[in-house]
């Protein structure tokens, strides 16, 4: 055991965090229980949602690799999100700036943030047919609670 967690029984130890001192064997590393803090907005609502999904889910190795593209994507999808955003703002505040109200440009603002919304709502809805598709009945009982209680938000 690490001298930083000598404090800590062995059990408790194993379900610390990843401190280096290599007690942790196999997908145990994956399951670190540092996983809650919001994410931003519109995000998995977990900090480190790979690590809390193989913890949950019990996911093999290849599931893991498989959840990483997954995620990866969806993170993707919403840092486009989050430039459109900015750039719906911007438009916005070019309208209100204009000696007459631009309703043109805020109108382009609505629609640049609408047709982001959706891609990223279709994004979501991929990714979920892709989890459900690499899960066992079992695993998807649990991400599908998971879902209901609010504890994975997408």
């Amino acid at each position: 055991m690490c001298h930083s967690h000598a404090h800590l029984s062995r059990a408790a130890h194993e379900h610390h965090s990843d401190c280096g001192c290599g007690q942790r064997r196999g997908f145990e590393r994956f399951a670190h229980h540092h996983w809650s803090g919001v994410e931003a907005p519109g995000g998995f609502g977990v900090r480190r949602p790979l690590r809390f999904l193989a913890w949950k889910l019990g996911l093999s190795e290849p599931q893991v690799e498989e959840f990483a593209a997954i995620i990866s994507s969806l993170k993707t999808e919403r840092a486009q999100a989050e430039v459109d955003d900015r750039r719906a703002l911007a438009l916005l505040a070019d309208a209100v700036q204009a000696e007459a109200f631009d309703g043109a440009r805020a109108a382009e603002a609505s629609r640049l943030r609408t047709e982001s919304q959706e891609r990223v709502q279709k994004r979501v809805a991929d990714a979920l047919g892709r989890m459900h598709a690499l899960l066992e009945p079992d695993q998807r009982h649990r991400l599908a609670y998971l879902l209901r209680t609010g504890t994975l938000m997408m």
